[in-house]
């Protein structure tokens, strides 16, 4: 049995295919809305850190654009894909909005959102100029459905006043996973209540890196990779870390994350993203000795990325005013100002080096070094199906009880059914 629709009812009403049939009928209702009138587009986001930041980069569309205006909707991210979802259904979605990985199969899929491919021809805008990684997330079935923004690799950020009092030198390119080990049982000061590092139960910050440095995958050909020996070999990496004390356990972690115990200067060690580069900046201590380098070697070396782009709702009657600005937000002067802001890394080709000389303290190219060998974030149609399965499933071997190997196994095929119900 398939599993039911997630936007059910939103589709029918999506105008998306017509617009995408005949291509240059794309922003139509837009243009007749638009004709002697100034329009208003929404714009959904879920972080208010960017708004600053993104209220400029619309300052700066609307000087070029004066007969368009953009109205940013900020929902929570704990609500931001519920609310979408029913706002899609009521046809009063946001003309554009933050899309991630994630969902974007999903929305695709269901046909909600406007094809960007006619678009694209007609304007000649070249794609090149952001990370193929990022573009193969935002294309499905052949078809670019969002803009690129920004991009996030993972990096090791650690505390150099308590590397010191440990005699520790500091991270570089030369650690492995065992330089990690070997630090962390060194800065754990039970009588300090300090721990070496944050084994924090996290997707994108910890285990989907460790596996794909362990030469191991979440998702291949449809099918879960959790039953390989060296899935769960990144897996242990961590759970190894709780076992022997160098981290908090995830129980002690379910309300303070491992990014809190850091700035807070109660872990040595914690990997993190680059978009949260601003928040460390922003605590005195962290940016008087805090550090950050490129995450450490397992059989091989591997990042994840990830990274928001602008997608435009099907149901939109302004596309052509709501392509104006998604054209915008991924163009050149769009992302210097959000580089500059140092909100975090554009993905617009050659304008990192604005964002990472924004906070000169941190060493932040390690960042786009990381490139070379990052590991798109892992991602179907119901992704959030079997992502789901994972806290409930890993959470005793990351509370320090032990069985990764076989919550791996039973995940693994939990995951596998979860993916048969989406064909």
């Amino acid at each position: 049995m398939r599993r039911r629709t997630l936007l059910a009812g939103a589709l029918a009403a999506a105008p998306v295919a017509a617009g995408a049939a005949t291509g240059c009928t794309a922003g139509g209702a837009a243009s007749a809305q638009g004709a002697g009138g100034r329009v208003t587009i929404s714009y959904g986001m879920w972080d208010p850190l960017q708004v600053a930041g993104m209220e400029k980069i619309i300052k700066a569309f609307e000087a070029e654009h004066p007969k368009i205006s953009v109205k940013i909707q900020v929902t929570p991210f704990t609500s931001y894909w519920t609310t979408l979802k029913t706002a899609m259904r009521g046809g009063s979605a946001p003309d554009v909005f933050w899309m991630n990985a994630v969902n974007l199969r999903l929305y695709a899929s269901e046909g909600v959102l406007e094809p960007l491919d006619p678009y694209i021809e007609r304007d000649g805008f070249d794609m090149g100029v952001h990370p193929p990684e990022l573009l193969r997330m935002y294309t499905h079935g052949g078809t670019r459905y969002a803009m690129p923004k920004d991009f996030d690799t993972i990096g090791l950020w650690y505390n150099k006043e308590l590397f010191d009092k440990a005699g520790i030198n500091y991270p570089d390119e030369s650690w492995t996973w065992d330089t990690v080990r070997d630090a962390a049982a060194e800065l754990t000061d039970p009588r300090s209540g300090v721990h070496g590092i944050a084994a924090e139960m996290s997707r994108q910050y910890t285990y989907y890196n460790t596996i794909a440095q362990a030469g191991g995958y979440v998702l291949r050909d449809g099918r879960s990779g959790f039953a390989d020996p060296r899935t769960i070999d990144g897996l242990r990496f961590w759970t190894d870390l709780i076992d022997r004390g160098r981290s908090p356990s995830q129980s002690a972690m379910t309300d303070t994350r491992g990014r809190q115990l850091y700035l807070s200067e109660r872990v040595a060690m914690n990997y993190d993203l680059s978009a949260m580069a601003s928040q460390m900046y922003a605590e005195p201590a962290i940016k008087d000795h805090g550090g950050v380098a490129v995450l450490p070697k397992g059989r091989e070396r591997a990042t994840t990325i990830h990274g928001l782009a602008a997608a435009i709702s099907g149901k939109s009657p302004n596309t052509e005013a709501a392509w104006q600005f998604v054209k915008f937000l991924g163009s050149r002067k769009a992302a210097e100002i959000q580089a500059r802001e140092g909100v975090t890394i554009s993905s617009y080709e050659g304008t990192q080096k604005t964002w990472i000389e924004s906070m000169p303290e941190f060493d932040l190219k390690v960042f786009t070094d990381m490139l070379d060998y990052a590991v798109p974030y892992p991602a179907s149609k119901h992704t959030a199906v079997w992502e789901n399965l994972q806290p409930q499933l890993l959470g005793g071997p990351f509370t320090g009880k032990g069985g990764i190997e076989e919550a791996a196994r039973t995940l693994a095929r939990q995951m596998d059914l979860a993916l048969e119900q989406e064909k």
